[in-house]
C-alpha cells in the first residue's frame, strides 16, 4: 500500500510569509483551440513537501543537488507526537529509535496547506543530537519548519548542519499510522538552489 504524503499544491497553498507564492500562467490552452495545452510554473522552491539543501542554513554547504539520494529513499519510522502548538518537539516525546535510518515526526500543529498558522510545532535541538545517535540519518516533519516560526538563529537547523542529517518538511502524516514503512521522497537536480519540492511517498513493508 502507498501513502501520499505530500500536500497537494495550487494557489491556495500558503507558503512561508514573504516567499514566493505558488502562480501557473497557462502558456497554450486545447481547450481554446492551442495543439497542446503548455504551463509556467512560479514559486518558492521550499513548496509544500519539500527537501531542504544545506546550503539553506550553512553558507559553505551543499546545495540541492550535490545531496545524497540515498538518505531520501529506505526505511523510516513514523512518530505521532503529543505536542503543544508553539512548542518543540523533546526527546522524551519520541523515545529511543532502533533499525531504521529515518524517522517521520507527526505533531499535527499544521492541519491545513491553504492556512498558514505561525503556531506550528518543532524540533528541539537536542532530539537532532539523540536521533543522529541513534543513526537516524533523515528527518521529516509536517509544519513548515523544523525550527519555530519566531526563531531566527535555528538551532535545530543548526544541529542538522554540524550532523550531516537531511530534513523533510511540509509532509502530511494525519492518515498514517505509527509503524515502519519505505520512504521515497527525492529531490529535482536544481543546480544550485536551496531546497527542492518532493513527492513525498510511504509504502507499506509487507
Amino acid at each position: 500500500m502507498i501513502y501520499d504524503i505530500s500536500p497537494t499544491i495550487s494557489d491556495r497553498t500558503k507558503v512561508w510569509p514573504g516567499d514566493t507564492p505558488v502562480s501557473r500562467e497557462v502558456l497554450c490552452d486545447m481547450g481554446l483551440g492551442d495543439n497542446l495545452t503548455l504551463s509556467t510554473l512560479r514559486s518558492t522552491v521550499h513548496l509544500g513537501a519539500h527537501a531542504d539543501a544545506p546550503s539553506h542554513y550553512g553558507a559553505e554547504a551543499a546545495s540541492i543537488e550535490a545531496v545524497d539520494l540515498a538518505r531520501y529513499v529506505g526505511d523510516c519510522r513514523v512518530v505521532h507526537v503529543d505536542v503543544g502548538r508553539g512548542e518543540r518537539v523533546s526527546v522524551e516525546m519520541v523515545g529511543s529509535v532502533k533499525d531504521v535510518s529515518r524517522v517521520l515526526i507527526a505533531t499535527g500543529t499544521y492541519p491545513d496547506s491553504a492556512v498558514f498558522n505561525e503556531d506550528f510545532a518543532a524540533l528541539a535541538p537536542e532530539l537532532v543530537d539523540h536521533l543522529h545517535g541513534c543513526g537516524v540519518e533523515l528527518i521529516g516533519i509536517d509544519t513548515p519548519s523544523v525550527d519555530l516560526f519566531s526563531s531566527t538563529k535555528l538551532p535545530a537547523h543548526r544541529r542538522f548542519l554540524a550532523n550531516g542529517m537531511g530534513i523533510l518538511e511540509g509532509l502530511v502524516l494525519g492518515d498514517v499510522a505509527d509503524g515502519v514503512y519505505e520512504l521515497i521522497a527525492l529531490p529535482l537536480k536544481l543546480a544550485g538552489f536551496d531546497a527542492s519540492p518532493v513527492r513525498a511517498v510511504l509504502r507499506t513493508m509487507d
